[in-house]
């Protein structure tokens, strides 16, 4: 590994490493004066020595970020009731019985505690996005494990102590700053890409656009994660590759200069990050899309790893505990997956009567499927088996449903019409979408939910791995794939013509 990733693998380490002990202060302070005494004495070692003060200074600020974090003014008040003033984060989810959704409290009877907080409120009129509400509630616990699912602790680690059960409220206002930028973005966005679609087929194109599944059926969204199309529901990286591309198609046809292009592409990926939110594929995305327009401007070779890294950087100095969530782990193995293992997969097809796309994407399936299937396991206790052949049912439908998409929302400002036919179409291609999930869902044994057949199915894969690891042995000897039979126990023929030349 070349000296810049394993420096940037390092500092990564170091972050990650606060989530299993917090560092001490004389304890990191000793080992610095060792390392430096080391590479004072020792010339050879100063790189690798220069790899361990960086992951002990990002194991310091790993550890500072993740006492921050924990930290909770709110947490005391837990019992009480007061009126508080709240800012709504993100959008809201409507539940059987209740409206939920993430918060942060400015004020909470005489304290400001500007802390992140879970909102319930009754069932009815949501509030929106961005929205400043004035809230009578009460201060509780998160709920325990229950079902597989404890979410006091997976709510603690998006820094998020308190539960505040609100009786009433009403909107006072709407924050400001960038924070207000972005929830705009997110409002026109969100208001003009399911243009004129209602029901399931708007629901499945703001997910597949915003990366959000509230307005998808409990039924339907269980069929996407049980086919295994439920990624296709956070925002990735083709959706900030679209956007780029079309701000570089759109300069080229307007007759600007190509530089010119890659600023648009940068504002317009930045805008769609801003307007999606902070979702670890989506932040991974934007940072690797700006790195290949920043690296094109310098001029520089384009480096996927180190766009990679740079990803895992900024959202674990962010806050180290994204290293656990489904979300980051799934992004960061579909990816490193898609770099290792998808090529030898897709080497693999040649020389079958496999279509070249089709290959692609049975190759990146599998890849993907074989990379995430240990996280979906710990995560979710679940593991879809038809994820190949649902992405390549699905797979003809996604970049038409974001190109679109994107369209419409392009299209709704100069050309209304035109607008509300290309939504429509969408409209169709959501359903196909939605179609594809329900009929690979539907098959007998989708999904694998039980200990035993999880351990069959890593047997299976194994077994498999093994087979794959033969065969390129050979092909890298020069050697047929098929066993052959040693020359001496051969029976003896006659040479072929030509044979000795």
């Amino acid at each position: 590994m070349k000296r810049p990733h394993a420096l940037l693998a390092a500092l990564c380490l170091g972050l990650a490493a606060a989530n299993a002990a917090r560092p001490d202060a004389l304890a990191l302070a000793v080992l610095a004066a060792v390392a430096s005494v080391a590479a004072v004495a020792i010339l050879p070692l100063r790189p690798a020595l220069l790899g361990v003060f960086l992951a002990l200074g990002g194991w310091w600020w790993g550890g500072a970020r993740l006492d921050a974090i924990d930290r909770s003014a709110l947490l005391p008040e837990v019992g009480t009731a007061e009126r508080a003033l709240v800012e709504v984060t993100a959008p809201p989810r409507r539940g059987r019985f209740d409206i939920r959704t993430p918060a942060r409290v400015l004020r909470f009877g005489r304290l400001r505690p500007h802390e992140p907080v879970l909102l319930e409120l009754p069932l009815g009129r949501a509030p929106p996005l961005g929205g400043r509400l004035e809230v009578i509630g009460q201060l509780v616990l998160p709920r325990g494990p229950s079902n597989g699912f404890d979410e006091r602790t997976w709510l603690r680690r998006h820094g998020v102590h308190v539960v505040l059960r609100g009786d009433r409220w009403r909107l006072v206002g709407r924050r400001g700053g960038l924070a207000g930028i972005a929830d705009a973005l997110h409002r026109r966005l969100a208001r003009v890409v399911g243009r004129g679609l209602h029901g399931e087929r708007r629901a499945v194109v703001e997910g597949v656009v915003l990366g959000e599944d509230q307005g998808l059926s409990d039924n339907l969204r269980q069929s996407f994660r049980a086919s295994g199309l439920y990624h296709l529901l956070a925002v990735s990286g083709q959706n900030v590759v679209l956007v780029a591309g079309g701000a570089l198609l759109l300069v080229w046809l307007v007759g600007l200069p190509r530089v010119t292009g890659h600023l648009a592409a940068l504002a317009a990926m930045a805008a769609y990050v801003l307007a999606v939110g902070p979702q670890p594929s989506v932040i991974r995305a934007g940072i690797a899309g700006g790195l290949g327009s920043l690296a094109w401007l310098a001029a520089r070779t384009r480096d996927r790893w180190y766009a990679l890294g740079l990803g895992a950087f900024a959202l674990l100095a962010w806050s180290p505990y994204n290293l656990l969530d489904p979300g980051f782990q799934l992004s960061f193995a579909a990816v490193g997956a898609i770099f290792t293992i998808a090529p030898r997969l897709r080497r693999g097809l040649d020389g079958y009567p496999v279509p070249g796309a089709l290959a692609d994407g049975v190759a990146l399936s599998t890849a993907c499927g074989l990379a995430t299937a240990p996280v979906a396991w710990l995560q979710f206790h679940a593991v879809p088996l038809l994820t190949v052949p649902a992405n390549a049912l699905a797979a003809p439908a996604v970049m038409p449903l974001l190109g679109l998409a994107f369209a419409t929302a392009g299209l709704s400002a100069v050309a209304p019409s035109a607008s509300l036919l290309a939504a429509h179409v969408n409209g169709w291609v959501a359903a196909y979408l939605a179609g594809c999930a329900r009929l690979v869902a539907a098959v007998p044994g989708a999904q694998i939910r039980s200990g035993r057949a999880a351990l069959a199915l890593l047997a299976v894969v194994l077994l498999a791995a093994a087979y794959a690891w033969h065969r390129a042995q050979r092909a890298e000897a020069g050697l047929p794939a098929h066993r052959q039979r040693p020359a001496e126990d051969r029976p003896c023929a006659a040479p072929a013509a030509g044979a000795d030349r």
